[in-house]
């Protein structure tokens, strides 16, 4: 429909019964919203506006939100997180341009220039509702539409009139709006940097600062987003019939646009006993004669306590495992003195040096308090004046010396405090450090690239693995699964108890099945989760508290082998997609023979076959979760 009640002002398309889902908990508000959807033109200039029924007749106001921004903007007083502060995660927006205030009357109205939508997602789950979520060119993602009484078709229709809706190859539930200028379109990609120097085919949509007190103070996440990109080979073309079927209320065709994977049975998987021999895997030298087999003993069930010292140095780099015996004593003289040189490097420099060093007296400053309350509750950590702090505390600044680019950021205490735990010994956990981030230390760069990286392969694996629960998550405002970031940043640290970290750890630093088998651990707690989160009456906020909550509650013999059938149950897939074997490791682009698909077979079929032979699989086999 096309109306013009003003001037500069035009009804383009209006739809009723478009429902807005709102995070708010106050007694006296509901959480669902009607209101209406409308295209309208004002001064020429075309917007996507939504309005409760209550606000009808008035204009919606031309800002967005109004959150706290961390570069000079207003906080929003009225803003309720839903409970208690702790839980509060606040949203920031970088503002472009002068927004023009929200009128109290239109708290939850807003209005969008086509211009910066950026991109939308249209999907639907099986409790009942079409939704859309929408994302502006700023990074932040609208409240999820949802339409009770259809119409998603003829929106997206009328949207066609003034923007480019391109499918993306890789979700077909995935839009991207382009304009019709291609000039505009090229400045847009430039202005938002969202393809490097190699190309991009990220998928899903941005989400902005996260992160906040939730997670025990991780703060250096910021403006995280996520963006669905074609391939550089894909032609640029509007989403026409084929992705939209003709006109109808009822959309019966709705199911047909999905990205899930026909996956078969998902295999049983026992777990084995620890590893409780070491002498026998060494020669009349001492070499370890098959590292591959220790290794896959080790991930099968761990490693006993009495042996994990020494097979840790082995599986963190502090010994290569061809070394002799020999060889070891001399690797650790020259370790020893060169952790010394680097501690003796921080220990004499004076305060009055330290006071025009500001970067070298903030990392003494972060280490401090972080060492203070680091694992108290275990004896080697607790208590005043505790020598194992003094460890704790030397071991961090001289990995300062050490790297001193990355220095100490927040978290890295609880990477080496287990590791202290175990070794007992100030230098060779300092070089088990050094190991252990050798794996993870571009978790805590400034840039959050790998974070952000992470999280998108972790999307990918549950989208192939549950399309259901990733358009529960959608709708409210949770795909982005940012409540899992700790889980990644310091590999579940906070998520189990002490002791089981320490099999966790051993587990995933022999790299078995893939190197991103804890990706696949994460997909293990979701999907152990995937019932209470569906079947209960949670928003975004109740979802972050729900799987915060989750700590020192998991089992980890279960989650173990839960991540380990989801592995096998994804590489017996014939046809599964290509950026789910990238993650899993199975494609990687190469022209060697030892980098191709094939090349993974023999690891594959084994794990296969260990799992076929279990007699007593520890998680049921079920089938796959796609629609």
């Amino acid at each position: 429909m096309e109306q013009t009640t003003e001037e500069d002002y035009k009804l383009i398309f209006e739809k009723e019964g478009v429902y807005l889902h709102t995070n708010a908990k106050r007694s006296n508000q509901d959480t669902t919203i009607p209101g209406f959807i409308r295209i309208v033109e004002r001064a020429g200039v075309p917007a996507l506006e939504w309005s409760p029924l209550e606000d009808e007749g008035r204009s919606a106001p031309a800002v967005l939100y109004s959150r706290k921004d961390g570069e000079g903007g207003e906080e929003d007083t009225n803003f309720d997180p839903g409970y208690e502060p702790d839980w509060a995660v606040i949203s920031t927006v970088k503002k472009d341009r002068e927004h023009v205030p929200v009128r109290d009357s239109g708290q939850w109205s807003f209005s969008l220039p086509l211009s910066e939508l950026y991109c939308l997602r249209r999907a639907r789950f099986s409790l009942g509702r079409n939704f859309l979520v929408l994302t502006s060119r700023g990074g932040h993602p609208l409240p999820p539409l949802h339409f009770h009484r259809g119409g998603t078709r003829d929106l997206l229709r009328a949207l066609q009139r003034y923007i480019i809706l391109d499918q993306s190859p890789v979700d077909g539930r995935l839009f991207l709006a382009y304009p019709h200028d291609s000039g505009a379109l090229s400045q847009s990609f430039d202005k938002l940097q969202l393809l490097d120097d190699g190309g991009s085919d990220l998928v899903l949509r941005f989400i902005q600062d996260p992160y906040a007190t939730t997670f025990g103070g991780f703060s250096k996440v910021t403006n995280f987003f996520k963006a669905a990109l074609r391939p550089p080979e894909t032609s640029s073309r509007p989403a026409h019939d084929p992705s939209l079927p003709p006109q109808s209320d009822e959309e019966p065709g709705f199911e047909l646009i999905t990205c899930g994977v026909e996956l078969g049975p998902r295999p049983g998987v026992t777990r084995g006993s620890p590893l409780d021999r070491w002498e026998e895997f060494l020669d009349p030298a001492g070499r370890v004669k098959n590292p591959e087999r220790v290794k896959e003993l080790v991930f099968r069930g761990g490693v006993t306590p009495s042996l994990r010292k020494e097979v840790w140095k082995f599986l963190l780099g502090f010994y290569p495992w061809n070394s002799t015996a020999k060889e070891r004593e001399d690797i650790l003289r020259v370790k020893t003195d060169e952790y010394f040189r680097m501690k003796v490097q921080w220990k004499s420099v004076s305060e009055e040096q330290e006071m025009r060093n500001s970067l070298l007296r903030g990392y003494r400053s972060l280490i401090e308090r972080d060492v203070s309350r680091t694992d108290r509750h275990n004896t080697f950590f607790s208590g005043n004046d505790n020598p194992g702090l003094t460890l704790l505390h030397d071991v961090l600044m001289t990995y300062c010396m050490y790297n001193f680019d990355l220095g100490y950021v927040q978290g890295m205490s609880d990477l080496l405090s287990p590791l202290l735990f175990v070794t007992q010994n100030e230098v060779e956990s300092f070089w088990c450090l050094t190991g252990f981030m050798e794996l993870v230390h571009q978790n805590f760069e400034e840039s959050q690239e790998a974070m952000k990286q992470q999280l998108l392969q972790l999307s990918i694996l549950l989208k192939a693995l549950d399309p259901e629960l990733c358009d529960f998550l959608d709708s409210q405002d949770s795909g982005s699964l940012c409540f899992c970031f700790r889980w990644l940043l310091i590999w579940f640290k906070r998520e189990f108890s002490f002791e089981d970290i320490l099999v966790l750890w051993e587990v995933l630093w022999t790299r078995l099945p893939c190197d991103n088998f804890h990706l696949l651990i994460a997909c293990s707690i979701l999907e152990s989760q995937r019932g209470e989160l569906i079947g209960s009456d949670h928003d975004f906020n109740t979802i972050l508290k729900h799987i915060n909550e989750l700590t020192m509650k998991l089992d980890l013999q279960s989650v173990l082998c839960g991540a380990e059938a989801i592995y096998l149950q994804l590489v017996q897939c014939k046809e599964l997609p290509l950026k789910v074997q990238q993650v899993l490791g199975l494609y990687i682009p190469s022209s060697s023979e030892e980098d191709s698909p094939d090349s993974q077979a023999s690891e594959t079929q084994r794990l296969l076959s260990q799992s076929q032979a279990a007699a007593a699989p520890c998680n049921s086999a079920r089938g796959s979760t796609s629609p």
